[in-house]
Formats: structure tokens, C-alpha cells, sequence
């Protein structure tokens, strides 16, 4: 055996021992951890380096393998940790930038549905605006006519009162200027009334006379007819 092995195989020996509660510790608290904790992954690595160390210096190859197999672990699951935290990261802040933009969008929908109400509104006040505009004017026009007719049924009244005063003046007047013939016609009327009337009367006394004297000759007829 050479003389230089034997302390290496000793040192060997003693890692290995000092190795044993490094190994507890990892088998019956780290294990319980996650695999991505940060506490194990560090703690997997430190010891990873210290077996890639020692294997290395006392040229315990099987030693310097595992520690750079856990060293390697220990960084890949560190990357994998930290590539899926900045996943994470970026899809939290693309989460929080798809809920702004949600918002932002969903404020610009009411804020143009609040500016659609206040054109709808604007629109239907500028409607009720314009019919009550309409309708006054309206009743003005409605009032100006009626105002106009009223007007033009009193002069007309008023045209036909006076010509009707102007006609029944010209009556009268008419009247005044026939009366004084009508007047005469109906004196000369009555005189030949009273005059007809005279020789109605007067014949009448006529054909009585001549009536008594036929019955006075029809009786001395008879009494000489008798004799």
C-alpha cells in the first residue's frame, strides 16, 4: 500500500462520516420542502459543491460525480424556479395589464354609453324644443289669423250696417217722395168708392121702385080679371 494513500483513504473515511448527518439533514427535513424552495435548492447546492470539492481534492471520483450531478440539479431546478417566478412575474403583470385594458375598455364602453344617453337626451329635448316652438308658433299664426278674420268680419259688419243704413235711408226717402201720390190715388179711390157706393144705392132703390111698381100692376091685373 503507499504511504500517501492511507491518509487519503482516511480522509475519505472522515468525510464520508461528516458527511452522514449533512445526508440526515437533507433525508429528513430538506426532503419535506418543496422541490423548487429556495432553502433546499441552496442548501442541495452548497452541498453538491462541498462533494464536488472534496471528491475533486481527494480524488473520489464517485464523490466529485454526485456533487456535480446535485450541484447541476440544484442550478437546473434554480433556473426552472426562477424561469417559471419571471413566467409567473410576466403573466401576473399581463394579468394586471389585461385587467387595466379590461377596465380601461369597459370605462371608454360607459363613458361612450354616457355620451350616446347625453346625445339621446340632447336629441329628444332639441325634439320636445322644436314641437313646443312649432306649437307656439302655431297658436301665434292661429291667433294672428283669428285676429285678422275678426278684423275683417267687423269691417264687413260694419260696411254692411252702413249700407243697410245708407238702403233704409233711400227707403225712406223713397217712401217720403211716393207717399204724397199714393196718398192722392188712395183719396181718389176713396172718393170713387163713396161714388160707386151712391149709385149702387141709388139703383138699388131704382129696382125696388120698379120691383113695387110690377107687383101693383100684376094686382090690379088680377082684381080686374076677377070683376
Amino acid at each position: 500500500m503507499n504511504v500517501l494513500t492511507v491518509p487519503i483513504t482516511l480522509l475519505r473515511l472522515q468525510y464520508t462520516i461528516l458527511r452522514i448527518p449533512l445526508q440526515l439533514v437533507e433525508d429528513q427535513l430538506m426532503s419535506r420542502l418543496a422541490t423548487e424552495s429556495q432553502a433546499r435548492l441552496m442548501y442541495e447546492r452548497t452541498l453538491g459543491v462541498l462533494d464536488g470539492a472534496v471528491g475533486s481534492a481527494l480524488g473520489d471520483r464517485d464523490t466529485e460525480r454526485r456533487g456535480d450531478a446535485l450541484t447541476e440539479r440544484s442550478d437546473a431546478l434554480a433556473r426552472a424556479a426562477k424561469l417559471e417566478e419571471e413566467a409567473a412575474r410576466t403573466e401576473a403583470e399581463a394579468d394586471t395589464a389585461l385587467e387595466t385594458k379590461r377596465k380601461q375598455v369597459q370605462k371608454e364602453q360607459a363613458a361612450a354609453r354616457e355620451a350616446n344617453q347625453r346625445d339621446v337626451e340632447q336629441a329628444r329635448r332639441r325634439e320636445v324644443e322644436r314641437k313646443q316652438a312649432a306649437e307656439r308658433d302655431a297658436e301665434h299664426r292661429k291667433q294672428v289669423a283669428k285676429k285678422n278674420a275678426d278684423q275683417l268680419a267687423a269691417q264687413r259688419t260694419q260696411a254692411a250696417e252702413a249700407e243697410h243704413r245708407a238702403e233704409q235711408t233711400e227707403l225712406r226717402e223713397a217712401e217720403k217722395v211716393a207717399a204724397v201720390p199714393a196718398k192722392a190715388r188712395l183719396k181718389d179711390a176713396a172718393n170713387k168708392h163713396d161714388e160707386a157706393a151712391d149709385k149702387r144705392a141709388r139703383a138699388d132703390r131704382a129696382e125696388k121702385l120698379a120691383e113695387a111698381e110690377k107687383d101693383k100692376r100684376r094686382n090690379e091685373m088680377a082684381v080686374k080679371g076677377q070683376r
